[in-house]
């Protein structure tokens, strides 16, 4: 099976398109998730201008550009329809006044979002996420059923493990919704009486990466594999440490060929 090497490029968020794309094409990415935030070098207020511009300066290094993260405005729907990006990923966020009405809020607006990825042709990526936010994939599918085909499962490799999920039940359940799988590992840590997670490089995290290519190799799926270069120990460059996670998924995907 042939994905699409992608990396989300958070770690260099205020770069410039071209050198942006000379960097991540170097590392071996052949795409990227570009950060659409107002810390970003693209950001929400200028995207109708910059995106477009932006991503034909991936492109042009080779990078094709696989979505944004950034939120629901119709500014960020039109840019990414300029631009060429066919998704934008989101998180869904928990308020204080709990699980069960912030996941009302967040269906309200997804609802409300119908009319602009029809009009724009843009698809919407949720991604669970632990801790303040819907942080299972099957919390995330539950928030998404019943809407229309362009509302997307971005599956991730570690927020799936902190929530005590399994990649061949997840992805399997998940497989109809499927728009990006994200890679990334983490164990927790003990800090005092508490305990975190640490994200770590591939190898060395409750995410079996093996075992997430076998399941989607039994799936059949063909679309982009987004590393997210999240490493909490600064210690290392982030360069180096996706690299070498790179290399270590593309082994993981080669040891799970088509029709195994």
């Amino acid at each position: 099976m042939s994905y699409l090497w992608s990396v989300f490029t958070k770690p260099w968020a205020g770069m410039p398109g071209a050198e942006l794309g000379r960097l991540v094409a170097g590392i071996g990415f052949g795409g990227a998730e570009v950060p659409v935030r107002d810390t970003a070098y693209v950001t929400p207020a200028n995207a109708e201008a910059e995106l477009p511009k932006f991503a034909a300066r991936l492109r042009a290094e080779g990078v094709a550009p696989i979505s944004v993260a950034s939120d629901l405005s119709e500014p960020v729907f039109a840019a990414c329809a300029e631009a060429g990006v066919p998704i934008i990923r989101i998180m869904a966020e928990l308020g204080a006044d709990g699980y069960a009405a912030s996941v009302r809020r967040n269906r309200a607006l997804l609802e409300r979002s119908v009319v602009l990825t029809e009009r724009y042709d843009v698809q919407i990526g949720v991604q669970p996420h632990h801790g303040r936010y819907v942080s299972s994939t099957l919390g995330v599918l539950q928030l998404l059923d019943g809407l229309p085909e362009r509302f997307k499962l971005v599956w991730d490799a570690a927020h799936d493990a902190l929530a005590g999920d399994h990649p061949a039940v997840t992805l399997e359940l998940g497989a109809d919704r499927l728009g990006i799988v994200n890679l990334k590992n983490v164990h927790y840590v003990r800090t005092g009486s508490a305990w975190k997670p640490n994200f770590v490089e591939a190898e060395d995290g409750l995410s079996d990466w093996p075992a997430v290519f076998a399941a989607l190799q039994q799936l059949g799926y063909a679309g982009p594999i987004c590393l997210t270069g999240q490493y909490s120990d600064p210690a290392v460059p982030v360069e180096t440490r996706l690299a070498k996670d790179l290399r270590f998924a593309v082994t993981s995907a080669a040891q799970h060929p088509s029709g195994e």
